[in-house]
């Protein structure tokens, strides 16, 4: 995930309220950085309440690099936040390992995160991708940070500030994708699902699971075993 901030931004004002005054370089010089964010399924207690939110943990690609030069800001030597030049599969790698599959917890001991493979090159079977990023992206938007330092705190600031409910919901929608392309036994020209979940919400109909119908899953299993190796 790439955040970052825009070169332009649409503001609502109070007619007595002043236009905000955003000053930097050059518009060519936003700050941007990647992040790498895990997230699994909120989990919610039978009185309704969260017992557990979702939000594993994000990221920043980003490193500590002395000044060069002295300014008036800070003298020469200081430590700057710099987004890592090339996100190499070594770097990846890296972060995968201490920060995802064997981060140590607070009492030193090893913790083994599950993870679950996801096709690749498809956003919408992709769970950041389906909404969170935009979510995320979105609330971060209202910082308007101006140094990699103020853009990896604001978007903490927009993963505490992020509710369960938004992250499951985000959940849900991928059940609903997933049922429209077995419907298409796998072809990517399937229907984008409009499951109105807000409304099932407030109804007290929204499921937890969303399953494939039966005759659906049959014609995709009937049509993988014609299909198979090549035939």
């Amino acid at each position: 995930m790439v955040l970052y901030d825009t070169k332009r931004v649409r503001a609502y004002l109070h007619p007595k309220e002043k236009t905000p005054w955003r000053k930097i370089k050059n518009k060519n010089f936003i700050p941007k950085a990647m992040f790498m964010a895990a997230v699994a399924r909120p989990r919610w207690n039978q009185d309704g309440s969260c017992a557990f939110d979702g939000k594993i943990g994000i990221w920043p690609f980003t490193k500590q690099v002395p000044a060069q030069r002295s300014s008036d800001n800070r003298p020469r030597g200081t430590l700057e936040t710099k987004p890592i030049d090339a996100i190499t599969k070594d770097v990846i790698r890296d972060m995968l390992v201490n920060k995802i599959i064997l981060p140590s917890g607070r009492n030193g001991q090893m913790t083994l995160a599950r993870l679950i493979q996801q096709p690749p090159n498809s956003p919408d079977m992709n769970i950041l991708d389906l909404g969170y990023f935009r979510v995320l992206q979105t609330l971060q938007y209202r910082k308007s940070p101006r140094k990699i330092d103020q853009l990896v705190a604001a978007v903490n600031e927009s993963w505490e500030e992020l509710h369960p409910k938004t992250l499951s919901n985000v959940w849900m929608s991928l059940q609903f994708y997933l049922n429209e392309v077995i419907k298409v036994c796998g072809n990517n020209e399937y229907d984008e699902p409009h499951a109105k979940k807000s409304q099932l919400e407030d109804l007290g109909l929204l499921p937890e699971e969303v399953g494939a119908a039966v005759e659906d899953v049959h014609k995709a299993v009937q049509f993988i075993a014609e299909h198979k190796n090549g035939n």
